[in-house]
């Protein structure tokens, strides 16, 4: 079956329970894993939050494609600033049929998206683990995928500098895989229980991909980060994501590989 949630695009599955040591287990609630891109997917490098360079980027659609999604209960836990991978005890994997195309920008008030749901033991999962990967072409996606078929991540929008306004479509067929430790936010996520349900957060930080006017030149993500100088003239043109941490879990940060 396939099933469009809004402008996110997947074929649906039923949920895969990977136990170790390959005993079964009874599943005993949900889990619901969701992507965020925040205020800059939804609102825009505005006002303070311009570009490291001084740019205010305004979004139509921000793509993209996510596969290969797993949660994990692990011990110990997982550190992401470590690498390797989560020493799992239990893993649910989000079967989606495939990868799942999101458009950020195109979040409620909240910002998040619904990507996928699954059946899950009781437990707290504290890993999470996901790729970004180009996306697939077919029918499913309708003129995305006929248009940007093969992208992984896709920016499309206008950019703003002393009265020059600039329409953009930045594209990336960079893949990423991240493997992420516990959501650092408000409050703790992936707690499930027996009859309950929890949640769990793909969070996208955009300001690693452009930097922010209102941190110091010096800072660590500005110094990495590609601003928009560079695409100034416009138009559709590549960008390089590869050694971008744009992948965390709230403000947990992740070990992430480029291929």
């Amino acid at each position: 079956m396939i099933r469009k949630r809004g402008l996110i695009f997947a074929a649906v599955g039923a949920s895969v329970l990977v136990i170790s040591g390959g005993a079964a287990r009874a599943a005993d609630g949900e889990i619901a894993l969701f992507a965020n891109g925040e205020d800059l997917a939804t609102d825009g490098f505005v006002g303070q939050k311009r570009t490291r360079d001084g740019w205010e980027l305004r979004f139509d659609h921000i793509f993209v494609t996510v596969d290969a999604l797993a949660a994990h209960q692990t011990e110990p836990p997982f550190d992401a600033g470590a690498g390797g991978a989560p020493a799992a005890v239990v893993t649910v994997e989000f079967d989606t049929g495939g990868p799942v195309t999101l458009d950020l920008a195109a979040a409620g008030d909240d910002g998040r998206l619904l990507v996928a749901e699954a059946a899950a033991p009781e437990g707290h999962y504290n890993a999470l683990t996901w790729s970004v990967v180009p996306a697939p072409g077919g029918d499913w996606a309708g003129d995305w995928a006929e248009n940007w078929a093969g992208q992984s991540m896709v920016f499309i929008g206008t950019a703003t500098k002393d009265g020059q306004t600039v329409p953009f479509t930045l594209t990336s067929d960079d893949t990423h895989a991240y493997a992420c430790g516990e959501y650092v936010g408000d409050e703790r996520k992936g707690f499930v229980t027996a009859g309950g349900a929890a949640d769990l957060e793909i969070t996208f930080h955009l300001d690693h991909v452009f930097g922010r006017a209102d941190k110091p030149a010096d800072d660590p993500m500005n110094l990495q980060a590609r601003g928009f100088d560079a695409f100034a003239g416009g138009g559709p043109q590549a960008i390089n994501l590869a050694g971008l941490h744009i992948g965390h879990v709230g403000e947990g940060h992740c070990a992430v590989s480029d291929r």
